[in-house]
């Protein structure tokens, strides 16, 4: 049957819109170069008038620079249409895209939901209800020891009233400690005499004294 008919050929791949989109964004910068070289055409033409008399001449350039900006104004539409279609793919693209994205966060979700449960059926609520009443108790009976531990034996038993008048006592002897009269006493002391045996000197009270520190009479 191939040799009579032939075989047919094999189909490719349909095309993706990435594909796509990058084929018309070149077709799109491709026409902007054409569309940058007859603006460099219109501008020579345009110096071009500026240095030309109204006449034959100036109409012809005038006439050629017309011609070139319909051009131009043809290019940008195509590049529009094209940038437009461009947009539309991108945007097409995205939300597929979006839209795959979603359905594998779903499918990971679901999956996630399922070990989830698996977990469950292996923790049993009455089980750790009864562990916490388990630690609960041993905590108690931890508090317990400790207490029991940290009695006392063979303390006497020490009256309140008697402990609060010692208390009371213990004020008043802080109070004696802090009496200062010595110092008084010890101000009033005769001053020790300065200088060497035999001389005459004055007290800090400024009375003439000899050297053992005894007042003098003036002759």
């Amino acid at each position: 049957m191939n040799r009579i008919f032939g075989k047919g050929k094999a189909k490719g791949p349909p095309p993706n819109l990435t594909d796509c989109i990058g084929s018309v964004d070149s077709r799109a910068e491709s026409i902007d170069k054409k569309i940058a070289r007859l603006d460099a055409e219109l501008v020579k033409y345009k110096d071009q008038m500026k240095k030309m008399r109204d006449g034959p001449s100036k109409n012809m350039v005038k006439q050629k620079a017309m011609r070139v900006l319909k051009q131009k104004r043809m290019y940008e539409s195509q590049r529009d249409n094209l940038m437009q279609q461009s947009f539309n793919m991108e945007q097409q693209n995205y939300t597929i895209q979006s839209l795959k994205d979603t359905k594998t966060t779903v499918d990971a979700m679901k999956i996630g939901l399922k070990d989830m449960k698996k977990a469950y059926k292996k923790v049993d609520i009455n089980k750790v209800e009864d562990l916490q009443d388990q630690l609960e108790d041993m905590m108690e009976d931890a508090n317990e020891i400790q207490e029991a531990m940290s009695r006392s034996y063979g303390t006497p038993e020490i009256d309140d009233d008697d402990l609060e008048a010692e208390l009371n006592a213990l004020g008043d002897e802080f109070l004696l400690d802090e009496d200062t009269s010595y110092l008084d006493e010890a101000s009033s002391a005769p001053s020790i005499p300065e200088g060497l045996p035999g001389e005459k000197s004055t007290n800090r009270d400024g009375v003439l004294v000899d050297e053992f520190g005894l007042p003098q009479i003036p002759a």
